[in-house]
């Protein structure tokens, strides 16, 4: 046999993990939401914080159904996977935004299904490349890595869904108005 890790954290340890994992996650989520107000409307803002709430929500929920160990590489599968949910709403509502100005006479849902579908080819060959280099990590990463890369693997799937079916439109729940309308 060879032992090629071997971890052991302690009481203290393992509590300031969690401590400084959930400070690094709020932190994030706060940087983004001002990067997020700055650059976009409020509801935008709103959109993205729920989104990513579910990805973190849904992402932990699988780590407890697969019984993953919770540990540093899994804090930055939860980091790796707000940024590539924030990354690919911003380009969905890039998209919207200027469809916004595009198409002024345009209903506001009407807007949001259009851009969604204009982005939605480039969304799928970015996931699909992406999984495809995730996926040999999974296989050939070997155990070390192996709860990272499946993580993150399935966080960007929900993240995906999240950038389409969640953050886009929920922007009709907060009467997200057409400047022109």
């Amino acid at each position: 046999f060879e032992y090629r890790k071997q971890d052991f954290v302690g009481p203290q340890v393992g509590e300031q993990m969690i401590v400084s994992g959930s400070m690094a996650m709020i932190l994030s989520f706060i940087a983004i939401m001002i990067y997020i107000w700055i650059r976009f409307e409020w509801q935008f803002g709103l959109g993205v914080l729920i989104a990513l709430v579910h990805d973190v929500i849904i992402s932990l929920g699988f780590m407890s159904i697969t019984r993953y160990d919770f540990n540093l590489s899994s804090i930055a599968a939860i980091l790796t996977i707000i940024g590539y949910s924030v990354n690919d709403s911003v380009v969905i509502y890039d998209r919207i935004r200027d469809n916004l100005r595009k198409f002024s006479r345009k209903p506001v849902n009407e807007i949001i299904n259009n851009s969604i579908n204009e982005t939605l080819s480039r969304t799928t060959v970015t996931v699909l490349t992406t999984l495809l280099a995730n996926l040999a990590l999974i296989l050939l990463g070997g155990e070390a890595i192996k709860s990272f890369s499946v993580l993150v693997f399935f966080g960007i799937v929900v993240g995906t869904f999240s950038s389409i079916f969640i953050s886009a439109p929920i922007l009709t729940m907060f009467n997200l108005k057409n400047t022109k309308e």
